[in-house]
Formats: C-alpha cells, structure tokens, sequence
C-alpha cells in the first residue's frame, strides 16, 4: 500500500501545487482552473474530485485541502455517506460479478484515500456514523482479496489506537482540572517555610525550558488539523439541526492547549509573587529569564510568550524594588524578539528561521518548532474573516482554502515531532498540577510584597485582605 508522505512535502511556497490535477480529466463540470490550479467549483463537482476512479487518484494537497475545508460546509459524516455512495455507484463495489480486474485496480485507491482520511482527520470517526460507513465500504473492499482485508484490518487498528489514545488523554485533562486547587487555599493550611518552589524542583533553567518543551509537544500533538476550521464554523440561519452548531465545534484540544498557555503565565507570576524576601523575588526573576532564553533557543516560542506574559502581568511588574535587583539586559532582548510591533515582525522573522532550521534539521532537537499558538489561532481566524467561502456564482472558494490548508499542513509538520529530552516525572508533575494563584491572590501577594503605592492600590489591598484572607 501507497506510504502517506510527509506534511512538509504536500504545498510549495506559493501554497499551491503547480502539477495538480494533471493526471485528472475535468469530466464533470463545475471546476474552475486557472494555470493548472483549482480555484473554485460547485461542491458537487468538488466531492466528485475527491473519489478515485481506475484512472485517477486525487493529489494529496486536494485531499487535505478538501477534507479540511468540507466541514464549513457540511459535516464529516455527510461527506463520507457521499463518498461511500460515489465509491460504490461508481466502481461497481455492490456487484459481486464486477469485473475481478477492475476491482483490483480501484480497491487499492479507494482504500488509498480511506487510510489519508483516517491518517489525517481521525477525530472525525468518533461519530458512530462515520464509523459506520468506514466499516462498511472497507468490508466490501476486504471481501475482494486477502491482501485487501490485511490492509484494511492495519488501518482499523491504527485508528482506533488513535482513539484510544485521544480518550486517555482526555481523561487525564479531566482529573487534572477536577482536582485542581488555588494557592492560597494551600498557603492557608500549610505554612510557607515548607512549601516547595520550583527552584527547589528543579535548579536548572536548561532542564525546565525542555521539560515545558515535552508538555508543549505532547499537546500540540493531540490537536486535529479540523479544529482549526472548526472554530469558526457558524450555525447558519438555514440550518435547522440544533446539534449542527455544538456538534462541529469540537475543539476540545485547541481551547487545552490555551488554557495550558494561561496556566504556564499564571505559575510564573505566582512564583515570582509568593517569596515574601526581596532577593528570592529577584532570583525567581533571573531564572525565569534563563528559562525564556533557553525556549527562544530551542524553538519553543509558545512556552517563551507564556513566560514573558506571566512576567508583564501587573501584580509582577509592579514590584519596583524586586525589579531594581535584576539584571535586565537579557529580559529586554527577548521581550524584543517577541514585541507586538508591526504584527509581531521580529518573532515572524525568527519563527521563519526556526522553521527553515527544521526543513534540514540533521537532528530532533533542531526540528522542534513550537509556534506562539494564540497567534497562529489569529492569522486563521483573519484569513477566515477576510475571504468568502463561497463566491456570487454560488461555488466554494477553493483558492481561499488552499491558504489556509497551507497554514494548517505547516502546522501539522510541527505538531509531529518527537521530544528529543528526557523526561522528568518530577518536574512535569510539578508544572502540570501545582496550584497557583488567581488573579486577586497575586495582586494580594504583590501589595504584601511591596505595599501599596497609592489610595486605589490601599483601597483594593484592604478589600482583598478582607475577601481572601477574612483580615481588616
């Protein structure tokens, strides 16, 4: 069977493929092409490209592009009813007297695509209708030959380890918010001298910044490509099925990873806020700064905007006296490397670079590129914004999703790195479940650290003294 190759090598730098289709005859209408590439077509005619015949088998770029992209339109398991109708109108697959010959040339490819789906999207068959139909045409394709039936038993395995996995994964997400407490609920009953810091956890800022690169990584992995779409899909004023709306906007992982961004930010300022001695505040600062340098360096870019947040956040960066102890020249580089500015054009430019490392990477460690991801989630959400789906000829605007199939493909390059670093149980244990503190516990912490500078600050330390610690 046809190896699926790597997401790298799908889109050119101009985000199309110039030898698409060339293999494809325009048998139905409804495609529209331009120098060799689709820009449009009735979504129809774009369903009917996607199904292999004896003589054509679609680009991979299509597949992705299409797969992605569908979901705007229609749910996943009404394109595979579809695909399944056309696989079997089509290639005869419900006549046991079809031709043995034709059928040996069109199972590979049908079974060809079925693989890149369940390979690429296989969230998509946690829908028991999608499951259903899956197994359906897979049986009649296995019935033909043996060599089939062993195909199609490798591709259910795959995918339901692919299931099972997403599910343990989500259950430990679970219990780890279930069992998740505040800080200061911990300092209440447990005095502070013997509480654990993450210095104490680990002294190495080099360790750290690997440790965040395996949580990063491990979840980065468990995002689909189709979460990106879904996002945005919008129940629309036709649509009457109350589910259509909940029901495609999975995107359980996506919101995961962010909420894993905010956590990362608020660990920071809180240990940066809890020391109650000047020096140990200074300190906790320095190391941090070790540990952004160390992310910038290894291309963990999301760890690194988490840390620069946790140490912008007010209650830290009010705290004038700490701030006089630290040595600022290396904080002020990166927060330069990842200024706002001009649409973040020093991090673009860096992030470009660490990606162009990853293309002739001669090892794991120089392929890892881990991605601001709030603001990957942005330039989507704006190329979303900016283009139509659908254009005034009523056909689906396909030169729009090659755009964002591109952006999506580069994405999916990154997410499948393996994590060069050892793990460190301790460390990760640490990062994932300490408790930290909310946002008034922090503001408490900083005025108790430095008090309060004017009457709104000692009007506000009065209130949260009162409300979180029962002190006037």
């Amino acid at each position: 069977m046809p190896q699926t190759p790597p997401f790298s090598a799908m889109f050119d730098s101009s985000g199309y493929n110039r030898n698409l289709y060339q293999s494809a005859e325009d048998s139905c209408g409804g495609l529209y092409y331009h120098d060799n590439n689709l820009l449009s077509g009735s979504l129809e005619a774009l369903i009917q490209h996607l199904v292999p015949n004896v003589d054509y088998y679609p680009d991979r770029t299509y597949i992705f592009t299409f797969l992605l992209s569908s979901r705007l339109f229609m749910h996943p398991y009404e394109l595979m009813a579809k695909v399944c109708h056309l696989c079997v109108e089509h290639q005869r697959l419900s006549d046991p007297d079809s031709d043995k010959n034709q059928m040996r040339k069109i199972a590979p490819k049908i079974l060809q695509l079925l693989t890149e789906w369940t390979e690429t999207f296989p969230y998509d068959f946690r829908d028991e209708r999608m499951m259903r139909n899956l197994k359906d045409l897979a049986h009649r394709i296995a019935s033909g030959e043996e060599t089939y039936r062993k195909n199609v038993q490798q591709m259910m395995q795959c995918l339901i380890r692919k299931l099972a996995a997403l599910s343990q994964y989500e259950e430990v997400l679970a219990k780890i918010s279930s069992t998740s407490t505040d800080r200061l609920t911990v300092l209440k009953t447990k005095p502070q001298s013997i509480q654990r810091d993450i210095i104490t956890v680990c002294n190495d800022p080099y360790t750290l910044a690997q440790q965040l690169t395996h949580i990063e990584l491990e979840r980065l992995n468990y995002i689909g490509p189709e979460e990106f779409v879904q996002a945005f899909v919008q129940k629309g004023p036709l649509d009457n099925d109350k589910s259509c709306y909940s029901e495609r906007k999975k995107t359980r992982n996506l919101e995961a990873y962010v909420e894993w961004f905010n956590r990362l930010s608020y660990l920071v300022a809180t240990e940066i806020c809890m020391p109650v001695k000047k020096k140990h505040r200074a300190r906790m600062i320095e190391y941090f700064i070790d540990v952004a340098r160390e992310c910038f360096n290894i291309g963990n870019f999301n760890s690194l905007m988490a840390i620069i947040s946790g140490m912008n956040m007010s209650p830290v960066s009010r705290l004038k006296k700490t701030w006089a102890k630290v040595k600022t020249a290396k904080f002020d580089i990166l927060e330069h490397q990842m200024d706002p500015s001009s649409n973040f054009y020093n991090y673009r430019t860096a992030l470009r670079g660490a990606a162009q490392r990853s293309l002739t990477a001669h090892s794991s460690r120089e392929k890892i590129v881990i991605p601001f991801f709030s603001l990957l989630i942005k330039d989507i959400y704006f190329l979303n914004e900016g283009c139509a789906n659908r254009l005034p000829n009523g056909h689906v605007n396909f030169e729009k999703f090659w755009e964002l199939a591109k952006q999506v493909s580069e994405f999916m390059t990154w997410k499948q790195v393996e994590c060069p670093f050892e793990r460190d149980r301790k460390i990760l244990q640490y990062l994932i479940t300490v408790p930290v503190f909310s946002e008034d516990a922090l503001y408490l912490a900083s005025y108790e650290s430095e008090g309060p500078e004017n009457h709104i600050e000692k009007d506000r330390w009065k209130s949260l003294r009162s409300s979180l610690l029962g002190r006037v």
